[in-house]
């Protein structure tokens, strides 16, 4: 017997079935409204009674939409679940190093059990909500505010907030190609297929296969995947949701991407644009609104079949959309996605049928009816992205009056790069009443910083700064080296 023998180990495996039945239980106490204390008891007692369990991955975003990760031994989680403490500092945007130590205080409504193949085995996996020093959420942690605002919607008279998103990504030959990305190279394709034309044993759908198992497991409830338009693109649909639990799933689902393509030697990237001449890839972003278990959007006499508060959702969205843009489009590499010549979604108006529309009003019926908003990158901090768009389509101020054929037939665009967008962010008063004064110019000097690391011109090329300097792409390292 050697000393690396795997039978000397007895951590937790589960099946797949399994898996997904638990994450699906789980998902449906929060969809239930479980007290978070009657949360908390059960999953401390599930961690405590299991005793294949070694550790619980608790995880967080910071203020760009990074996704971190720490492991906490499982005993030492039990005994210090409520005194969690990280250097803020650490991580770009949030405190600076006068006022380092910040808390990760567990949402254990997000408790999920994880495929030990993708994951390793023993782990379970809850997100964090991030506290200052006295327990109060942090301001710059977009998922307590998001969660935050959510509450209020519902308390006020049971509204809930419904969205479900279509994340598109690139999967490219080899390890870590991102960081290691030249210009003079560029990515290598791994499929040379298109718009639903991968033979069934070809890479990029053996990539997807893999990745919807284990969405699956995870409780996403699957809908539909595919290759994309480009080669070596994909998408993979699932079942609407509360905002929240939305946002936490995109993370998931670009976590578990990278590490199934990592096992196959391989990179699942998000880049909006990482190949310049084909079709980038964007996050739609598909959004309605229920009361009391009614969708509020619907009205089948309603001009596409929508509700009058659907359409003054989407007028204010659309009112406000030159400064929602850095939120939703926040890279230098975003801006070359939203070129014409790709079916961008960059004209700042609403339609049935055009794809280059801002916001898309797809075929509904009652239970389905949503709107549909196109220019939502997958590279976006999501809590940021739906709460700025919820709280935009709500209360966003109205400084011209659309009318049903101005929201088809207007000629206005979104910014085409990053530093106009900077500018509208930065003129934007409702801007820093979503975000905060605070949040507004910390987002705004991340943004300064990474654009002046990149070229201003964009040019027909795919630069190697822009890459490099990507929020999701670079490190501490990287970035000193500029």
């Amino acid at each position: 017997m050697t000393c690396c023998d795997h039978s000397l180990k007895n951590f937790l495996e589960i099946s797949y079935d399994e898996l997904e039945e638990r994450n699906l239980a789980a998902k449906e106490k929060v969809l239930k409204r479980t007290p978070a204390d009657k949360l908390q008891e059960q999953c401390i007692k599930e961690l405590h009674d299991n005793k294949q369990l070694k550790a619980v991955t608790v995880c967080f975003t910071d203020l760009e939409g990074k996704f971190h990760m720490l492991d906490y031994d499982k005993k030492f989680l039990l005994k210090s679940h409520d005194n969690l403490t990280f250097d803020g500092s650490s991580i770009r945007g949030f405190s600076v190093v006068r006022e380092s130590d910040l808390r990760l205080g567990i949402d254990w409504g997000s408790f999920r059990w994880l495929p030990s193949d993708v994951f390793g085995p023993g782990k379970v996996i809850v997100f964090a909500l991030i506290k200052d020093r006295d327990g109060s959420p942090y301001s710059s942690d977009m998922r307590s505010q998001l969660l935050k605002y959510t509450e209020e919607l519902y308390k006020k008279d049971q509204t809930v907030a419904n969205i479900a998103v279509e994340c598109e990504g690139f999967r490219f030959e080899g390890l870590n190609c991102e960081q290691t990305y030249t210009s003079r190279q560029g990515f290598k394709l791994v499929s040379s297929g298109g718009y639903y034309q991968s033979l069934p044993k070809d890479p990029l759908k053996l990539f997807i296969d893999n990745l919807a198992e284990a969405q699956r497991a995870l409780g996403f409830e699957n809908e539909k995947d595919h290759p994309e338009v480009a080669p070596s693109q994909f998408e993979l649909n699932y079942t609407y949701t509360d905002a929240l639990l939305a946002a936490d799933y995109i993370q998931l689902y670009k976590l578990v991407a990278r590490q199934v393509a990592a096992n196959m030697g391989c990179t699942a990237c998000f880049l909006p644009k990482p190949i310049a001449g084909i079709n980038g890839s964007g996050m739609h972003t598909n959004m309605s609104l229920s009361r009391k278990g009614k969708n509020v959007f619907y009205d089948a006499k309603g001009e596409d079949g929508l509700s009058k508060e659907a359409w003054e959702f989407v007028d204010r969205i659309l009112n406000n959309a030159n400064e929602l843009c850095l939120v939703l489009n926040s890279s230098v590499n975003s801006y070359r996605r939203l070129d014409p010549h790709f079916e961008a979604p960059n004209q700042i108006k609403s339609s049935a049928v055009d794809r280059t529309s801002m916001v898309r009003i797809p075929l509904g019926n009652e239970k389905s009816a949503r709107i549909e908003v196109r220019t939502v990158a997958p590279d976006a901090n999501p809590y940021l992205s739906f709460l700025t768009l919820l709280k935009a389509g709500l209360e966003g101020p109205m400084t011209e009056t659309i009318s049903a054929e101005t929201r088809r037939t207007r000629t206005k665009f979104l910014p085409d790069n990053i530093y106009d967008a900077i500018r509208y962010f930065k003129g934007s008063s409702f801007i820093g009443e979503i975000l905060g004064e605070d949040n507004k110019e910390k987002f705004v000097e991340r943004k300064i910083a990474a654009a002046d690391r990149s070229p201003k011109a964009l040019g027909t090329m795919v630069k190697t700064t822009e890459i490099l300097f990507h929020h999701e792409v670079t490190n501490q390292y990287l970035w000193s080296k500029f």
